[in-house]
């Protein structure tokens, strides 16, 4: 206690106005310090830390579980009580017009806001680890939550009285502290904290370095040798996950996951809910993974998918450890994209966050255990890793020009597409990536910096208030080249030609990390795209590229042909539907691919429609046509195309 006094006049206060830039070794030293004072291993520290923030601070933002600071210190009623209250979208989550949306479909599963806790909310113990720290410190609260040195001392304070409590010396050896880390989780199960200290055990095993938020250099020395008895989590005494047995979930064995079923019910004048019964792959294939933040809490999500007049979702992961809980077995249609094609051919994830709280940032343990349950998934299903399978809420099409408003627009701008593909092991690289980019690519995959790269937004808190600046993977795009230039207009979104603006709902004027399209010029430090039957142009100098070049094979119209229509769905032709099926119309969206425009492709395939209107899946149908489509990126969304229509060649042609 003697050396936590002496450390109080430093944090107490705060950040001071230079606290953005410390010296690029500060953070390593207390970290080192930290650990010495508490008899932990600096490894041990820092592989908790980096696990939990990448060693990142956020300027004392909270993270979407009320975490705090590089030890993610968790206290949710403060977090909670400063969250924006957001909802965003007004799509049908079901997406298909053979059934009518009824009440809790049509609210969809985005219009139960956040609000504050009440009083006398009681939180777990996992959200509020920051009181227990203050205890042990002796720091006030506040210090803990925006100052980095009180954090990580907050951090080190926790780890030890873990061991402590466990009846285990303060060891120099890492092994010894396994079960420490374990509870350092907060999980309240055992399969999720034996996960998390293999995680935060296997970083220490292969070491880390990077450059943090604020421009730290961190590192943490790889100790390969480390072997830790994971059979220690049994001195925690916790509890065994509902449907966690091998065999009861749809997860690979290196996650923690349980299953929390979605109701399948029928209910009212034959109506019914959550979800729907299928036989996929056998009856479809699934060629998606959706992408999706919870706009809610955990423990609010959880409530929302055992509704049966609600929505539903495959799986939902917290953002405090990672822990994921199955609702919809994969073979079956969750309720979860807005359209019924995607739907169908998809399982949905949803991340507990919020898209409009810029700085209310997603966990390491988050990140990796979504990134083993999304190639667990695409190896099941035959799904390719990359950002034409792997999508995002925001990139689902609208199914009619009517929808296109109505969708949703997470996980947004500040979702790091870039970090979540190194952990696919699929990380955007130019093919042969080593030296400097030699001539102007065909083709390109937006890959800005993205700590570095902080485009303005506005509407986070307030319509037209700015956001705090923060990392983003998406690009702004112009109609020339110049920053001053008007932004493109999407006519979808507003069919009265208004103008795309900066805010963060808004995708009019933006291309994502990941996404691909074809060039259409480049002018000094500018690239231009084709996107959405337009040129649109961004900021991509090649002393800090914001794009690698890529290969891939792109789309145009057939010849003769001046415009094709762009579809939101690859429904049959009228001629493939049997005599008991309804025929779906068809209907294009309001853009045109040009003559003379290109677009990456993705899958080729036949036109199907899942004709489930009730409860009784006798009545269910699979309508496979005869036409063919493709897929392509045509704007911040996918679409698709006629095959018919259209040409497809390598992109150098």
């Amino acid at each position: 206690m003697a050396s936590v006094a002496l450390l109080l006049p430093l944090v107490s206060a705060g950040p001071s106005a230079t606290a953005e830039r410390p010296d690029s070794g500060t953070l390593q030293q207390e970290f080192t310090a930290a650990a010495e004072r508490h008899r932990v291993p600096s490894s041990v520290l820092l592989g908790v830390s980096y696990l939990q923030s990448r060693w990142d601070a956020h300027r004392g933002a909270p993270s979407v579980s009320g975490g705090y600071g590089p030890m993610h210190l968790t206290d949710a009623r403060t977090a909670l009580a400063e969250a924006p209250h957001h909802a965003d979208g007004t799509e049908d989550a079901r997406g298909d017009t053979s059934r009518p949306p009824k009440t809790g479909e049509e609210a969809g599963k985005r219009a139960v806001r956040a609000a504050a806790p009440p009083a006398g909310t009681t939180f777990p113990a996992r959200l509020r680890t920051l009181d227990r720290a203050a205890a042990l410190t002796g720091l006030p609260a506040r210090a803990l939550r925006e100052n980095p040195a009180a954090n990580i001392e907050g951090g080190a304070a926790l780890l030890a009285a873990a061991q402590r409590e466990l009846k285990r010396p303060p060891s120099p050896d890492p092994a010894d502290w396994y079960a420490a880390v374990a509870r350092f989780s907060g999980a309240d199960d055992a399969a999720t904290a034996t996960a998390y200290a293999d995680d935060v055990y296997a970083v220490i095993r292969k070491g880390e370095r990077r450059t943090t938020d604020s421009g730290q250099r961190v590192a943490l020395r790889a100790e390969p040798g480390v072997a830790p008895d994971r059979a220690e989590v049994a001195r925690l005494g916790l509890r065994r996950a509902a449907g966690s047995a091998p065999g009861s979930t749809e997860c690979p064995r290196t996650v923690a996951c349980e299953w929390v079923p979605a109701p399948y019910e029928e209910f009212g004048d034959g109506d019914y809910g959550n979800h729907d019964k299928a036989d996929r792959p056998a009856s479809q294939s699934v060629r998606y993974i959706v992408i999706h933040d919870t706009e809610g809490s955990w423990d609010t999500t959880l409530k929302l998918i055992k509704d049966p007049t609600y929505v539903s979702w495959h799986y939902t992961l917290r953002s405090s450890d990672g822990h994921i809980a199955q609702h919809v077995a994969g073979r079956d249609v969750a309720w979860h994209a807005g359209n019924w094609y995607v739907n169908s051919k998809s399982i949905g994830l949803e991340h507990e966050g919020f898209l409009a709280a810029p700085d209310a940032w997603y966990t390491e343990a988050m990140y990796r255990t979504s990134a083993r349950l999304v190639r667990y998934l695409a190896q099941r299903y035959g799904i390719p890793l990359d950002r034409r399978h792997i999508i995002g809420h925001d990139n689902v099409p609208g199914t009619t020009a009517a929808s296109i408003p109505g969708m949703h627009t997470d996980p947004g701008p500040y979702w790091d597409w870039a970090h979540y593909f190194e952990l696919l092991g699929k990380p955007f690289e130019a093919p042969g990536h080593a030296g400097p980019r030699k001539a102007a690519p065909a083709v390109v995959t937006i890959r800005p910096d993205y700590p570095a790269h902080k485009p303005p937004y506005t509407g986070c808190e307030k319509a037209g208030q700015a956001c705090a600046p923060h990392g983003s993977g998406a690009v702004r795009l112009h109609t020339a080249p110049d920053e001053n230039a008007p932004l493109v207009k999407d006519i979808g979104l507003r069919p009265g030609g208004g103008d795309s603006t900066t805010d963060v709902n808004d995708l009019g004027a933006r291309a994502s990390t990941g996404q691909s399209y074809a060039v259409a010029g480049r002018r000094g430090d500018w690239t231009a795209i084709w996107y959405l039957g337009q040129k649109a142009w961004f900021h991509d100098p090649r002393s800090a590229p914001t794009t690698v070049a890529s290969r891939a094979r792109v789309l145009t119209p057939r010849a003769g042909l001046a415009e094709v229509p762009v579809y939101g769905r690859a429904y049959p032709e009228a001629a493939a539907y049997p005599p008991d099926v309804p025929v779906q119309t068809v209907s294009p969206l309001p853009y045109k691919l040009l003559a003379g425009q290109r677009y990456v492709v993705g899958d080729r395939g036949p036109g199907e429609y899942l004709y489930a209107p009730t409860f009784d899946i006798a009545r269910h149908r699979v309508v496979r046509g005869e036409e063919l489509y493709y897929e392509i990126q045509f704007g911040h969304r996918i679409a698709y195309v006629k095959a018919a229509d259209v040409e497809v060649r390598s992109a150098g042609r």
